[in-house]
């Protein structure tokens, strides 16, 4: 039972990111001019799938994204953060996302499966490893004071 709550709330976090990025896409479109059909011409998807995106029933894969982005001349990174592909707090993983991403010599499956991949690895390894700041030892030196200091 617990496992079916789960999955329904992953559902629900899924078509709530299909939404915001259909919202965002309708509103780029919209401020750009361009009507549905003729952004789904120069993104070269048909025009019912583009409407699907919009309207939050389809989560379109990275490559559609991409080619959207380059149609409306805006950063396929940014469509990439809204659809929840690439984290914005991501830091290094962020990067490596959007270089298997931003790779044209690969194809959409391959891409899915490095993907994949380096999240499995992520996963295995536990949570990043604290900065310098946040390290251990941090704490440690900043409590002992010197006779100054009190």
């Amino acid at each position: 039972m617990a496992k079916g709550r789960v999955g329904e709330r992953v559902g629900e976090q899924v078509n709530k990111t299909a939404g915001a990025l259909g919202d965002y896409l309708k509103e780029q479109r919209l401020s750009s001019r361009l009507s549905l059909r003729q952004l789904a011409e120069q993104a070269g998807v048909s025009n019912p799938y583009l409407s699907q995106i919009e309207r939050g029933l389809r989560k379109p894969s990275a490559e559609v994204l991409q080619q959207i982005a380059k149609a409306m001349r805006i950063s396929a990174e940014s469509l990439y953060v809204r659809a929840g592909i690439v984290n914005p707090v991501d830091g290094v993983g962020g990067s490596v996302a959007l270089a298997v991403l931003g790779d044209t010599r690969l194809t959409e499956r391959q891409k899915q499966s490095l993907l994949d991949v380096y999240a499995s690895f992520l996963a295995l390894n536990g949570p990043e490893e604290p900065d310098a700041n946040d390290s251990p030892e941090a704490p440690e030196a900043s409590a002992t004071t010197t006779p100054q200091e009190k």
